[in-house]
């Protein structure tokens, strides 16, 4: 069944955003929108979500097709663990496994056997499992295990409360919910701008591999070329559908351009023509027919209107680099600590003058960490300096969300500039495509990609000779990046990227630093030759690991029982309690080697010699670590007992 947009009309205060658009969306349709900032793609993906009602037209739906909309911007509850999260995504199967408990319950219970409110309980019970069994109630903990953890959660994350996270991961939270409901019609706005490169590659994957259809909003280049088959273009309020990916489609819209500048041309040369023949000839009695006729066939003429072009760009040259010293990075053994969390472990790293480095990895790995060290931002243990007369210009992805809402565009950057360049301020807002009314538009009314560009003005403000970027693509249009990413291959100086934008990384950076378990892999070369080597890594492990796994997967086949529904629940739930333990364990060991760590700085002190019952509390600690750490063994051991059993 097919969700149908008919004659959809759009309006604000006098702006027309869409005239009267018709599309419609096929099962397997992989839609990609495309089209600048502002032209509408985030507003389509609510109308189509019912978040957003249009002017006038309408969005048909069929009763049994389910959507699922992931917004930019979402509120995020931070009440459950990531697991207790993810598991509301199967509200309809948790609802069931209580019926169906509450009916094993009536049946134990009652002794009516022959009446028909009893057989009406069977009924129901056969009903209600082969419910939940047809939406696949014994192994949902499977697929919210391979989401989770293809979107970069560990399995310890999965205990953790979703306020520990930061907005990005919860966002993910939320993303995986939407891809566990596994609705008919997936509606996603952006929804690589939290994720990292491996992260992407899965979600690729599954959107490929995915029964249902798939309309999306990205301005990650790759990600579309990778998934959509189809591109809806909207342009000043007007959609051209293209049955091809992204870059098929910018091949197809110049050829379509060029066929209507011609087929326009062409009858314009008629049309003056005719114009010419009539205004010549119009009082000469001879002429009378020809010239009747000639005005009638004018009249009769289906004019080509020409679509309007949308010619904004975005115009950044960066100022001359002043020369900086060979080096303009080093540090050695940088070792950084969010409290009891390691980012960071001794990682050594020189930059040197004019490298193009591109920081990539799973998020939470210490990418932004290490950008803040550089920047000397952020406090670590190890050496770390900043070369001869270095000059850093910075971006980072919160610099956009930090601006003052209050004030306008203009405002923002008189606020920081200095010296002449105030004299320029329109010119140079200008140049990011706030020209005219826009530059005293207030920041609070900005589009993402608007508040981002504002944000960037500020590293043209004053010269730089090392640029450090992190995620600077976030919100900005596919046209916008392409503009950026030129400019920045023309800048003179020493650049570092912080981005999971392969399309916008390739060309741009000759290095790669992988972080990966608090360290630092260096790889030579670019983006895509780093994710070549690491596919082929990946496939080596697998081999490396493959004999040891069959043989352990054929072990448990042939011990393998069917299992019942309770015992299922049963393993599940002991899981669950086991992990819990171990989650208090290692919190209980934590606090006591702090303790530790204290009173060992109290002992290096001869003042407390004598002090009998700090030497006490001190052996008592140590005991008390010494059997948390056997409890903590001991619950992994059970552990990995009942996993075992976990054989469906």
């Amino acid at each position: 069944m097919s969700v149908s947009v008919e004659e959809l009309y759009v309006e604000f205060g006098g702006f027309e955003l869409f005239k009267h658009v018709n599309f419609i969306v096929n099962p397997r349709d992989r839609i990609g929108l495309a089209g600048r900032n502002g032209a509408g793609k985030s507003t389509l993906l609510k109308i189509l979500a019912g978040k957003q009602t249009p002017t006038s037209g309408r969005v048909i739906v069929p009763k049994d097709i389910m959507i699922g909309y992931l917004p930019q911007h979402m509120e995020l509850a931070d009440s459950r663990t990531v697991m207790d999260e993810a598991i509301t995504a199967f509200a309809e199967i948790l609802a069931l496994e209580k019926k169906i408990d509450f009916l094993n319950s009536e049946l134990s219970t009652r002794t009516d056997y022959e009446s028909a409110a009893y057989h009406q309980i069977i009924d129901d019970m056969h009903e209600a499992n082969e419910r939940f069994q047809m939406m696949g109630g014994t192994n949902f903990h499977v697929d919210i295990e391979q989401t989770l953890i293809g979107l970069g959660f560990t399995r310890s994350d999965f205990t953790r409360q979703t306020s520990e996270f930061s907005g990005g991961w919860r966002m993910r939270i939320e993303l995986a919910k939407i891809l566990l409901k596994k609705p008919n019609v997936f509606l996603l706005d952006e929804p690589t701008n939290h994720l990292d490169i491996e992260s992407i590659e899965w979600l690729e994957e599954f959107l490929k591999d995915y029964a249902g259809a798939v309309v999306l909003v990205s301005h990650d280049r790759a990600f579309l070329d990778n998934v959509t088959n189809r591109t809806v273009e909207i342009s000043l309020g007007k959609i051209y559908d293209y049955k091809v990916n992204y870059t098929k489609y910018l091949e197809l819209r110049v050829e379509r351009r060029e066929q209507q500048m011609a087929a326009f041309r062409n009858q314009q040369k008629m049309i003056q023509d005719t114009e010419d023949f009539i205004s010549r000839f119009r009082y000469k009695a001879t002429k009378s027919v020809q010239v009747q006729s000639r005005i009638k066939q004018l009249d009769k003429v289906d004019r080509i209107e020409i679509d309007e072009e949308d010619t904004r760009a975005l115009n950044i040259k960066f100022p001359p680099s002043p020369r900086s010293g060979a080096v303009v990075f080093e540090g050695k053994e940088v070792t950084k600590r969010y409290d009891d969390l390691l980012v960071l472990d001794k990682v050594d790293l020189i930059l040197e003058r004019g490298t193009r480095v591109a920081f990539v990895g799973k998020n939470g790995e210490g990418k932004s960490t290490m950008a803040r060290i550089i920047m000397q931002d952020l406090a670590c243990n190890g050496e770390h300096k900043l070369g001869h007369n270095v000059k850093i210009g910075y971006f980072s992805q919160t610099q956009a969300a930090e601006l003052d809402e209050e004030l306008t565009a203009f405002e923002t950057i008189d606020k920081i500039a200095v010296g002449d360049i105030r004299t320029r301020i329109r010119d140079i807002l200008g140049a990011f495509m706030f020209s005219g009314q826009d530059a005293d538009k207030k920041v609070k009314v900005l589009s993402g990609g608007e508040r981002a560009r504002l944000a960037m003005i500020s590293l043209l403000l004053e010269p730089v000779n090392f640029l450090v970027l992190d995620e600077p693509t976030n919100h900005l249009d596919i046209h916008s990046k392409g503009l950026l990413k030129q400019a920045l291959i023309n800048f003179d100086g020493t650049l570092l990227v912080v981005s999971h934008d392969r399309e916008f990384l390739d060309g741009l950076v000759d290095v790669v630093y992988e972080f990966k378990h608090r360290k630092l892999r260096q790889h030579l070369g670019g983006v895509y030759e780093f994710l070549r080597k690491r596919k082929l890594e990946s496939l080596r492990e697998l081999e490396q690991a493959a004999p040891e796994k069959k043989v352990k997967k054929e072990a448990v086949a042939k011990e393998a029982a069917p299992v019942s529904f309770d015992d299922r629940k049963e393993i599940n739930r002991m899981i669950s309690r086991i992990e819990k333990q171990i989650s208090e364990a290692e919190w209980q060991i934590s606090k006591l080697e702090e303790e530790i760590s204290s009173m060992d700085k109290m002992l290096a002190d001869p003042t407390t010699l004598d002090d009998s019952s700090l030497f006490n509390r001190y052996g008592a600690a140590k005991k008390e670590v010494e059997k948390s750490m056997a409890e903590w063994e001991s619950f992994n051991e059970e552990l990995k007992i009942w996993e075992s059993k976990r054989t469906w």
